[in-house]
Order: C-alpha cells, then sequence, then structure tokens
C-alpha cells in the first residue's frame, strides 16, 4: 500500500508505504465500542459527593428527651429523615469507573481506527510541519493549503473537531501555533488513541515515515516463551522379594501297640 505524501503548502512530494496491518483492517465495531468506552469510564472522574449522617455537621445532641414530650423520638437532627440532615445512597466519591483494557485489544483498535480513516480518505501524510516561531497566521496558511487537496474541503470550514494532528516527536513550536484554534488538536503520535480518531473528522500526519514504524512495533508481539519439555525419568525396576510362606508344623502322632 502507498499514499500521497504533501508539503506545507499542498504541493504533492513523495509517496510513503503502509503497512496493511495497520492500514488495511476491517472494521470491527464491537472492539471499538469496547475500547473506547473503556477509554472513556478510565478517564471519568468521580466528582459527585453526597454526605452520609457521620459527615453533615451537627447532630451533637438528642434534640429532647426519649419520653414525656409527646414528639416522635429521635436521637440526632442530621437523621436521613430530617431537613439538613444526611442523605442515604446518594453518590459516592469512591466509586471506581476504571476498566481493564488489554494492550492488543487498544492496539487493534487503534488500527481498525486508522484503516476506517484511511478508507474514507480523512489522513494527509504531510512530510513536516515546521514553525521557526509560534505564529497562528502561518498555522492558518497550512490548514487552508491543506484544504485544497481533493476531499478535504471541509477541512478549513468544520467548526467543531476538524484536524487531529500527529506529530513524529514533540514540538513547542507547533503545538502553540495551532493553539488558538478551538476545532483543532496537536498531539504526538505515541499518544494516539481511537477516542481521537473518532472525535475529529481528519487527521493530518506529520513526519509518516518515523509514524508508520512506530505504528509497527506497536504489532511486535513477545516472543512465546517455550515451556521446557520434562524428559521422562526411567525409574529403576523395583526387586520383587520373594514371600516365603511358613508351612504350618505337622504334629507327629504315635501309633499305641
Amino acid at each position: 500500500m502507498e499514499a500521497k505524501v504533501y508539503n506545507q503548502e499542498g504541493k504533492e512530494t513523495g509517496k510513503v508505504k503502509l503497512p496493511e496491518s495497520v492500514f488495511d483492517l476491517p472494521w470491527n465495531n464491537n472492539l471499538v465500542h469496547q475500547v473506547v468506552v473503556s477509554q472513556q469510564a478510565n478517564a471519568r472522574q468521580s466528582v459527585a459527593h453526597a454526605k452520609d449522617r457521620s459527615e453533615v455537621r451537627g447532630g451533637g445532641r438528642k434534640p429532647w428527651r426519649q419520653k414525656g414530650t409527646g414528639n416522635a423520638r429521635h436521637g440526632s437532627i442530621r437523621s436521613p429523615i430530617w431537613r439538613g440532615g444526611g442523605v442515604t445512597f446518594g453518590p459516592r466519591k469512591e466509586k471506581n469507573y476504571s476498566k481493564k483494557i488489554n494492550k492488543k485489544m487498544k492496539a487493534k483498535a487503534l488500527f481498525t481506527a486508522l484503516s476506517k480513516k484511511y478508507k474514507d480518505n480523512e489522513i494527509i501524510f504531510v512530510d513536516s510541519i515546521v514553525f521557526p516561531e509560534p505564529k497562528t497566521k502561518k498555522a492558518k496558511e497550512i490548514i487552508t493549503n491543506l484544504s485544497k487537496i481533493k476531499g478535504f474541503d471541509t477541512l478549513r470550514t468544520k467548526r467543531n473537531n476538524a484536524v487531529l494532528f500527529s506529530l513524529g516527536e514533540k514540538n513547542k513550536n507547533t503545538e502553540m501555533s495551532f493553539r488558538n484554534f478551538g476545532n483543532v488538536l496537536v498531539d504526538e503520535a505515541r499518544n494516539l488513541d481511537p477516542v481521537d480518531l473518532l472525535t475529529y473528522k481528519y487527521l493530518i500526519v506529520s513526519q509518516p515515515e518515523n509514524v508508520v514504524k512506530f505504528l509497527e512495533k506497536k504489532l511486535g508481539s513477545k516472543p512465546v516463551k517455550k515451556t521446557p519439555v520434562k524428559k521422562e525419568v526411567k525409574l529403576a525396576p523395583k526387586k520383587t522379594v520373594k514371600k516365603t510362606v511358613k508351612k504350618p508344623a505337622v504334629k507327629k502322632t504315635t501309633k499305641t501297640k
């Protein structure tokens, strides 16, 4: 597989080879959904917290004596049935929403999302994005130039979640140049995940050769350790011990004449 590589001006400069194991996978709805839901759950913070009767202020003494007043008996004004009292079965900040994701599942979901974007013509490979100094005006020119490529007309006009820039390495000037755009996200290729790929419409990959090499490394699985074959230990044959059976003694009978 080969894809066109463009420069910052939107002109074609060459091609890059793409591995089929990363950019040519069939769509797997169940896998991507499971990974995305797990990542969103792991990013969720438990903020909602209602105080129970042990955390509410007040209620240190019995409001009135147990008998003789005609009122119902109470031991604290912070009981859940009182106004201003504690909350029963309310949300607690101790709740844990995290879910486990297997590494291979996460990697395959990422490659599935990349394959979907590549088939839908939503990925642009740019040889490099360089800014000598942070400049929003130049960043806007780059977006305008890349929007002239066939199939990427809405790159410049889309208001929300327009484009995700994936850099081969961290570049502070690039990040600061695009920071003023609310519909653009700039991040390193090592931080790519299915959530961002599905959130943003277009993906622009800078330094595609380095990014592709990094993605191919994720495919490399650890070598499977061979389990040592247990040698059969031949046991020495057991010596058979012959048991001697004692014959019962025969009493001699004397014949009487």
